[in-house]
């Protein structure tokens, strides 16, 4: 996975021992494709090139009179000169008005989109965002009111983790239905993957961000191993990007991926990130200090974080993935011993149930697309932590979604990779 130098020597072999097998030929053409790419895009790199986002103005990007979505200020198309700054100012986090955001979101379930000029703001100001976080975020629990410790109130305050959401932007809204929409009372922390398989990528991520920019202390977002490049390549969120905007867009979101947070602690105990803990003694410090604003290495720190997994036994070992380690309880324990830690929530794998507790009650790995790819079956889940930081779960089933297949805008490869 994600190493076609190695996957054309296979098929180089097998091209060898079965000549005539055209779909063997086929999937050589498409790692030699691929790794032609990779040298080009190599060539062409440099440590001094200008981030995209720094350049483009989206204010330059003219909206078309037959455009009938919302815009953030008033429903024209018309902007004065003197309103233009004030266009920009909306776009700052804890700026963006709720009913801009709210009524794209009703646009998206309506498969329609809203105007490249405001995703083009949106990524922009998000990614600078996003730069100015640390790699791993202190997140706390809301503090109580006093009516919640009265009991006046039915809900204690809490903070929801929701794992793997993969496109499937219709469980995305059902979440928000049984759970809330996200706000500074009621806030949640999305464990990365939330685009790629499902067909409705797009939605999910801008929901995400228009909701960041609505509210930053009420949505944070980690990043996944399916935010990254090559595998947006191979898995659809590339081709879907492209088919409903265009390849600056999908730049930019590449862009906004490399800039996200890789990890949080929950009120100082719990630890979050989407794959696992690292293959060797790691700190928080560590982890807080990681240089971001790339795509991650084959190896090392980052992509342990992004792609280990748990096993059942003692000690590490190579993941069957063929990047990061799968973990024993044992790594997990010392792990959050070191870092005087009690918990380690990831997510990464599908379950049956939507969630699984392993490692001695240590380790939760949260699932939330419910009915994976439209053919696993499993539940979503979601975790809430209130001040007690006990973890209390919630499973849910999928619902309906217009008939667009998982994968639909995946390109590349000839198939090599299941759904």
């Amino acid at each position: 996975m994600n190493k076609p130098k190695d996957a054309r020597k296979d098929f180089q072999v097998v091209c060898r021992l079965r000549p005539k097998d055209r779909d063997a030929r086929a999937k050589l053409v498409e790692c030699e494709k691929a790794v032609k790419e990779a040298a080009f895009a190599l060539a062409i790199e440099s440590e001094e090139s200008i981030p995209l986002s720094s350049t483009m103005d989206f204010t330059t990007i003219r909206i078309e009179n037959s455009y009938d979505g919302p815009h953030p200020n008033k429903e024209t198309i018309d902007f004065a000169p003197s309103e233009l700054e004030d266009e920009k100012m909306m776009f700052m986090p804890g700026m963006l008005p709720l009913d801009f955001a709210m009524a794209a979101i009703e646009r998206f379930r309506n498969q329609k989109l809203i105007h490249k000029r405001y995703v083009t703001a949106l990524l922009i100001s998000c990614k600078k965002h996003f730069d100015s976080l640390p790699s791993l975020l202190r997140v706390k629990v809301p503090e109580l009111t006093p009516e919640d410790l009265h009991g006046k109130l039915g809900d204690v305050p809490r903070i929801t983790c929701c794992g793997d959401t993969h496109g499937q932007f219709y469980d995305v809204s059902n979440i928000f239905k049984l759970n809330g929409y996200p706000s500074a009372s009621n806030p949640y922390i999305f464990n990365g993957d939330f685009v790629d398989r499902g067909s409705f990528s797009v939605e999910v991520i801008l929901t995400y961000l228009l909701l960041k920019l609505v509210c930053p202390e009420g949505i944070y977002l980690l990043r996944g191993n399916h935010e990254t490049k090559n595998m947006n390549k191979i898995y659809g969120f590339e081709g879907e990007v492209k088919a409903k905007y265009d390849g600056l867009i999908f730049d930019l979101f590449l862009e906004v991926f490399c800039a996200l947070p890789l990890a949080a602690v929950i009120n100082d105990k719990v630890f979050v990130t989407h794959g696992g803990i690292p293959s060797y003694p790691t700190t928080l410090k560590d982890i807080e200090g990681i240089k971001r604003g790339r795509e991650p290495a084959d190896s090392g720190l980052m992509s342990d974080l992004l792609w280990s997994d748990p096993q059942p036994f003692k000690g590490k070992t190579p993941s069957k993935r063929g990047i990061g380690f799968s973990f024993g309880p044992d790594i997990t324990s010392q792990f959050l011993e070191s870092n005087n830690l009690e918990l380690l929530v990831r997510s990464h794998e599908v379950k049956d149930e939507g969630y699984l507790v392993e490692h001695d009650e240590k380790c939760i790995t949260v699932f939330s697309a419910p009915n994976y790819c439209d053919q696993m079956g499993n539940k979503g889940a979601f975790i809430h932590f209130s001040h007690d930081l006990v973890p209390n779960f919630t499973k849910f089933e999928s619902v309906p979604h217009p008939d667009v297949k998982p994968m639909a805008y995946a390109a590349g490869m000839g198939g090599l990779f299941s759904p």
